[in-house]
């Protein structure tokens, strides 16, 4: 009976019984041994539904059930929760070389690398398994054991039905797909709190893609070291997060420790965590991040999954990436609600909003279930995402403008007016040209002022450069470089132009 009082003491959410009664009804539809897979956003509560499928698969079926996982805190967590439901369970683990008593047990939860070891060593040797759930499955690591168990049927539980290995399709090894509350819904209910959603167009021309067509640790560590974009991640927490509790993703751990000695040196409550951390001093930095209201963690992709800290405020994306899985988990670390909490900041370094949508969009989990190769040929390249950026003048050079109404030019909308008029494309660097050199000579005393001024427009000329190159179709580097020098050139002498005709 004591089983039973303990398994009240948790209660799903409507849809979390929902999804449970579709499980199972696949699993009562479908043959013995055929693997289905089943979706549910980061924050809704995966671990409390396949742990109370695991109650109800061992009561109504008697057979056991085995649970994967990829990390250490996830095995201890996910065996917490299965006490918590009443299910006894047994965490096969480093320490545990043979398993004497594993008829005291109906569920086990095993680390993929320390299962797979023992049963290539044949130690271990699990006799009636009916369920085998695998946590996070859209990791590869899980398929090498799937081969041990092609009698039981397989239950992969993610939040991105998409694999990490574009070679290996998660459809390869699962039949079915089964997909759960959306996050938007999720939000709407109060379960997940609503993302504020900040981009800073970044242009990412320098980064480079490894093998597993991910954007490379030493081209991002490179690029986010710079003193120009760290200066820019400063500027973009003091303006949105600071004050708030911040977690900040990095790709590589020298920009991490740059970040730290930014952060530091700027006065702020700063610490940085990475995988050379010792499991103590892990510990330690966790609980200073938890107790401390402003504090802000720079890390590198290590508390991505496992990891939960519900006053998480702020998340900064201080990287790029082209994993679709990273991007969801990366934000959902600051999605979680508590009393005084029903939003939080996200703060985009990476164009990561741009290439994927925002993160509380619909996400079509079926399509890319079903077509990931399309689906991964189809994200938004970088030339693509920079097309549509917008340059924005900094205010503090706004204000040396104050003389002038109008400081902009639309570029793409001249070049519509003169390709409509059949005139020479080049008229539009010239319209732009003279725009340029009207506001600087309206804003100073000077031929010699004014040329200093338009000094401080090499962020925008090269914007307007850029545009235009893209709408003549000639986007190659050197042509660019040209163009924006020839303007410099040309700017300086429409100056002198306008002072002399002044005179």
């Amino acid at each position: 009976m004591e089983v039973n009082k303990k398994v009240k003491k948790k209660t799903l959410y409507g849809y979390q019984e929902e999804d449970l009664n579709k499980i199972f009804t696949q699993l009562d539809e479908l043959p013995e041994g055929t693997n289905i897979l089943y979706q549910l956003p980061t924050g809704g509560g995966k671990t409390v539904v396949f742990s109370e499928i695991t109650r109800r698969f061992i009561e109504q079926t008697g057979k056991k059930v085995m649970v994967l996982t990829h990390r250490i805190e996830l095995s201890k967590q996910t065996s917490k929760m299965l006490k918590g439901f009443g299910v006894a369970n047994k965490v096969i683990n480093s320490e545990v070389k043979e398993l004497y008593d594993q008829d005291d047990y109906m569920c086990f939860v095993a680390m993929v690398e320390t299962l797979n070891n023992r049963l290539q060593e044949e130690k271990v040797k699990i006799n009636n398994i009916g369920l085998v759930i695998i946590d996070e499955a859209h990791y590869n690591s899980f398929r090498k054991l799937f081969k041990y168990f092609d009698k039981s049927t397989i239950l992969g539980v993610t939040a991105t039905p998409l694999s990490s290995n574009i070679k290996l399709p998660m459809k390869d090894n699962y039949k079915h797909l089964i997909i759960g509350e959306s996050i938007q819904s999720l939000i709407d209910k109060n379960f997940l709190a609503k993302a504020n959603l900040y981009n800073y167009d970044v242009s990412l021309r320098t980064l480079k893609l490894g093998i597993n067509g991910d954007y490379t640790v030493k081209s991002s560590d490179e690029f986010y070291s710079a003193h120009s974009m760290l200066g820019k991640l400063l500027t973009a927490y003091e303006e949105i997060a600071k004050g708030t509790k911040t977690l900040i993703f990095n790709n590589g751990i020298n920009t991490s420790l740059y970040v730290y000695e930014t952060f530091k040196k700027a006065g702020y409550n700063v610490r940085h965590l990475d995988n050379k951390n010792t499991a103590t001093e892990r510990k330690e930095i966790l609980e200073w991040f938890a107790e401390t209201p402003d504090a802000i963690l720079t890390s590198v992709s290590i508390l991505t999954t496992g990891f939960d800290e519900p006053t998480v405020e702020s998340i900064i994306l201080n990287r790029a990436t082209r994993s679709l899985t990273l991007y969801f988990q990366m934000i959902g670390r600051g999605s979680r609600v508590l009393p005084n909490k029903n939003e939080f900041n996200v703060i985009d370094m990476g164009n990561n909003i741009a290439r994927f949508g925002p993160w509380d969009a619909p996400v079509d989990w079926q399509e890319i279930f079903l077509f990931p190769d399309f689906y991964l040929e189809n994200i938004k390249n970088d030339e693509e995402i920079e097309r549509d950026f917008v340059y924005e003048m900094p205010d503090e050079l706004r204000a040396k403008f104050s003389n002038s109404d109008n400081i902009t030019f639309d570029v793409k909308e001249e070049y519509k007016k003169i390709f409509a008029q059949g005139k020479k494309s080049k008229l539009v660097l010239e319209k732009s040209i003279e725009q340029h050199a009207q506001i600087c000579v309206e804003n100073s005393e000077d031929v010699f002022d004014a040329r200093i001024l338009a000094k401080e427009l090499k962020d925008e000329i090269q914007y307007r450069v850029k545009q235009y190159s893209y709408c003549i179709m000639n986007n190659t580097k050197n042509y660019k470089e040209w163009l924006e020098e020839d303007y410099e050139r040309k700017l300086r002498s429409s100056i002198s132009k306008m002072f002399a005709a002044k005179m």
